[in-house]
């Protein structure tokens, strides 16, 4: 599975899950957004491996997402759970990919064979690249890991992280990696985002118009199920009640994936943005931004959620994912990530 197959499902309400296997990190890296380390408590005990299991174990091949997203923290510090989670899926007919900070890859030595065992089982592996990982994981001991993936049938993308399009490590980094492997390891190119270590005080603000990453149920490491992946949302509790889908402990897959196409409010969301249905709903703008202004919506239903309840909401929320997936990856990425860079989504560089 390719990061541009992956980027392309998107826009789809429950076409893929998001899942934090922990908070914990091996690596300190300054403009971590989970704000991750080996201190946090965040990371599965006996009770919640098991409710991860159960829950992914209740996807069927009719009810299920098509990719499931691995992540954390660092999820190949849990390299048996993470192997589990990956077979249980597929197992239902669903993709599993994984995203690592590559700790293990430090002094160039051999992967683990755990955690060989975890990457190899992967439809997808995606690695983090950015300057403040550098310092962390060295680009040539990167390189080596995605090589050794590559070898082993499975595809494999970057994730790169910069202050923003003028940045001169991502022109470095980039071309880095097109001079190393050609068109065989596609990249997802970011702005760093006031979030986690990196908020510093600052906004965290969105792209407006419609939110496409309400599409997708985000497992967060406390096992709450939420409607989104926006940092703050998977933090702070209680999260605002329509963007509350559940809890792994209580609920399973079909339940979120029943809420998550049935809310009229999420619909909105997909359909028409926070900002609009903020002013529809006489609210006004909100401060903090447009993702603070979805987490603050007013929870008392309107008669736009009345509209969206129907069978004309489903129909708009369907036409609008599939107006989203027409425009391709690249354009998703010019929208969330750094656009200049939004054409590297796909091997070879086109867009």
């Amino acid at each position: 599975m390719e990061l541009s197959e992956i980027l392309d499902l998107r826009p789809e309400p429950a076409g893929g899950l998001l899942v934090a296997l922990t908070r914990r990190c091996p690596l300190a890296c300054a403009h971590c957004s989970t704000d991750s380390s080996m201190d946090s408590p965040d990371h599965p005990d006996r009770e919640r491996r098991a409710q991860l299991l159960r829950f992914v174990r209740s996807f069927t091949p009719g009810s299920r997402p098509d990719v499931v997203l691995l992540t954390g923290g660092e999820p190949l510090l849990l390299p048996g759970l993470a192997y589990d989670l990956t077979r249980a899926a597929q197992d239902a007919g669903a993709r599993v990919s994984l995203l690592s900070g590559l700790f293990f890859a430090r002094g160039g030595g051999r992967i683990p064979a755990p955690i060989l065992r975890t990457i190899t089982a992967l439809d997808h592996f995606s690695a983090s690249l950015d300057a403040p990982h550098e310092r962390e994981v060295p680009r040539a001991d990167v390189f080596r890991v995605l090589a050794q993936a590559l070898d082993a049938g499975v595809p494999v993308s970057l994730h790169l992280t910069g202050a923003g399009p003028d940045d001169p490590y991502l022109a470095d980094a980039t071309a880095a990696v097109l001079r190393e492997f050609g068109d065989r390891v596609p990249m997802l190119v970011n702005e760093v985002r006031a979030v986690g270590r990196a908020g510093g005080g600052r906004t965290a603000t969105g792209p407006g118009g419609p939110c496409a990453m309400a599409a997708w149920p985000t497992v967060a490491p406390d096992g709450t199920v939420l409607a989104c992946c926006n940092q703050r949302t998977v933090d702070v509790r209680p999260a605002p009640p329509h963007l509350t889908l559940g809890h792994i402990a209580e609920d399973d897959w079909p339940t979120v994936r029943r809420r998550t196409l049935e809310s009229p409010r999420l619909r909105l969301i997909r359909t028409l943005g926070p900002d609009l249905l903020r002013v529809r709903s006489g609210a006004g703008p909100a401060p903090g931004g447009y993702c603070a202004g979805c987490r603050a919506l007013p929870q008392q239903p309107g008669p736009d959620d009345a509209a969206a309840a129907g069978a004309a909401g489903r129909l708009l929320d369907q036409l609008s994912a599939a107006r989203l997936r027409a425009q391709g990856p690249a354009a998703l990425l010019r929208r969330h990530g750094c656009a200049p860079y939004a054409h590297l989504v796909r091997p070879g560089g086109t867009a």
